[in-house]
């Protein structure tokens, strides 16, 4: 971003730099082609009150103006949309090994000598740690497996997201990705259950980070009126991975060996980390001047009057910047957001509740399907096409509208945009979401034909990726410089509800049956969605202003 600072690139910077570094604060246009990514948008990186320890003059690293090409918002269009392409393939491998290899987990379990259908049920849920889990069993090993499964954490999000802010998001990214597949090419040579429990686990570490870098590479590189549709895009992976993941993986399990579930993803996430070695750039602004101002104090860069300068540091620059207490900040700093951030706490728990409530109707469908209509493994599978088409569906109808929106708000706004107008499209995912729920729910039985609870499913996957795509548009909007930390916060939550949620459906379909089930998910939905929408559209702007990383970030 470019920061609209009076002093420029270069600038020889006075004893007291506060006195003639102040950046303006206010929302940006629409039309800003690069919006401001000041030294006070850094948070733990701001350098007011920095003295020169040298005594001498500063050289000042920032933008080359607001055409700078380094600048990740000046990017060629097409390049933007090769980076959004490339972060969108590393994040939907992580959720299609977490669910691909449950069908499979009975058959992987008696190579295993496994008998403990709480083990079998870890089998799954400990890739997520960081997800949730989609478990294939019957409804006894939910029971079973449901106190030991409560135990998993969200680990990777909390330490690879805030990592990114410290090293970058090209490296972190690639780092998590080869994390992730190296471990779980190891799970297809394991030779008993405890060998497998923790490659799970260590995959799921690398796995999980990957969305929440990848949600701070799109806040880096998009400008906020063209954000929409690269979000859109890259909100679809996680929700799809899930339900490509399983579909496949029924098939294998009934078909093929199961260490196939293993090597697919394995395979496809390899070609990916080639391909992103080669065209995955680095987006964040401080790690970019970090690396300029590395190579302007190795004489790489010519500057005029160079022998005025006795120091060099970014705009970012500061004690808090320094490796060691930066990297303890940044590892800090999701949990700071979601003790002191009411936006991360009230829709960190909305988040939750929705890819909880995802991952336990993602078990429903093989149950209505293997239960009600008697149809084989793999033909069940196949009805996860409905959730696809849902998801999909919505994601390319609302990456249409979402900027198109938010730009005719922003004209009424006076040409001022604000994150809080994401949130308009939760209102027709609160809807869609209960009613396909209901349907579904109430539908679900022999003498209904297959085909209505398939299209109820359909509204559910729509409601879902118009929640989802609101909610991470609108923190990444508010926490740009620090979505990376924000998403992480978000998602913890998510992730062990997504965990959680999946253990009690088959007990609690079972003693409530799919009708009043789903009426008291489509009720809870109702109750939490229409509320939280609500009150961020109208006080949202109130409460960014009160915050510290928010008030200054978009």
């Amino acid at each position: 971003m470019v920061s609209n600072r009076a002093p420029g690139p270069g600038m020889i910077v006075p004893e007291n730099p506060a006195s003639s570094m102040a950046p303006a604060h206010e929302d940006k246009t629409p039309q800003d082609k690069a919006p401001n990514n000041s030294k006070e948008d850094a948070g733990p990186g701001d350098t007011e009150g920095i003295p020169d320890l040298a005594g001498g003059s500063t050289y000042l690293v920032d933008w080359e103006g607001p055409d700078d090409s380094e600048n990740p918002r000046n990017w060629t269009f097409g390049k933007k949309w090769m980076v959004t392409t490339m972060v969108s393939a590393y994040v939907f491998m992580s959720p299609v090994s977490s669910s691909m290899m449950a069908p499979a987990s009975a058959r992987i379990a008696a190579h295993l000598g496994v008998t403990s259908s709480t083990l079998i049920a870890l089998q799954t849920s400990m890739f997520l740690g960081g997800y949730g889990a989609l478990i294939w069993v019957s409804v006894n090993d939910y029971a079973d497996s449901l106190t030991e499964s409560v135990d998993m954490v969200a680990a990777g999000p909390l330490v690879l997201g805030p990592l990114s802010e410290a090293f970058g998001r090209q490296r972190t990214l690639q780092f998590a990705n080869f994390w992730y597949l190296a471990w779980n090419l190891g799970c297809a040579f394991v030779r008993n259950e405890q060998e497998l429990l923790l490659f799970r686990f260590l995959s799921g570490f690398g796995g999980n980070g990957l969305i929440t870098i990848g949600g701070g590479v799109l806040g880096d590189v998009w400008p906020p009126a063209q954000r929409g549709q690269a979000v859109a895009v890259y909100t679809l992976a996680p929700l799809l991975g899930p339900v490509v993941g399983p579909m496949c993986g029924a098939w294998i399990a009934e078909r093929g060996d199961w260490r196939w579930v293993f090597w697919a993803p394995t395979i496809a996430a390899v070609a990916v980390q080639l391909v992103g070695l080669y065209f995955l750039k680095e987006t964040y602004p401080p790690v970019i001047l970090a690396r300029k101002a590395k190579r302007i104090r190795r004489g790489l860069v010519d500057l005029e009057r160079s022998d005025q300068y006795t120091t060099v540091r970014t705009i970012f620059d500061g004690p808090e910047r320094e490796w060691r207490n930066f990297v303890i900040n940044a590892l800090v700093r999701p949990f700071v957001l979601f003790a002191r951030e009411p936006i991360i706490q009230l829709l960190g728990c909305y988040m939750a509740f929705m890819y909880g409530t995802l991952y336990l109707f993602l078990t429903t469908i093989p149950l209505i399907f293997r239960g009600v209509y008697d149809e084989p493994l793999g033909i069940a599978g196949l009805n996860y096409i409905a959730l696809g088409i849902g998801l999909s569906g919505a994601s390319q109808i609302s990456a249409r509208l979402l900027d198109v929106m938010y730009m005719r708000l922003a004209k009424k706004n006076g040409g001022v945009g604000k994150p809080e107008y994401r949130l308009l499209f939760m209102f027709p995912g609160t809807i869609l979401l209960p009613v396909g729920l209901l349907i579904t729910g109430w539908t679900a039985r022999p003498d209904i034909h297959w085909i209505v609870p398939d299209l109820a499913i359909v509204m559910v996957g729509a409601g879902m990726v118009l929640n989802f795509q609101a909610i991470q548009l609108y923190v990444i909007d508010a926490f740009t410089l620090h979505c990376a930390s924000a998403l992480a916060a978000v998602m913890f939550f998510r992730s062990v509800a997504a965990c959680v949620f999946p253990l009690f459906a088959p007990v609690m379909y079972s003693a409530l049956h799919y009708g009043r089930g789903d009426t008291i998910l489509a009720c809870a939905a109702i109750a939490i969605g229409g509320p939280s929408s609500l009150l961020f559209l109208l006080y949202g702007e109130r409460v960014r202003n009160a915050s510290r990383y928010a008030r200054h970030s978009y």
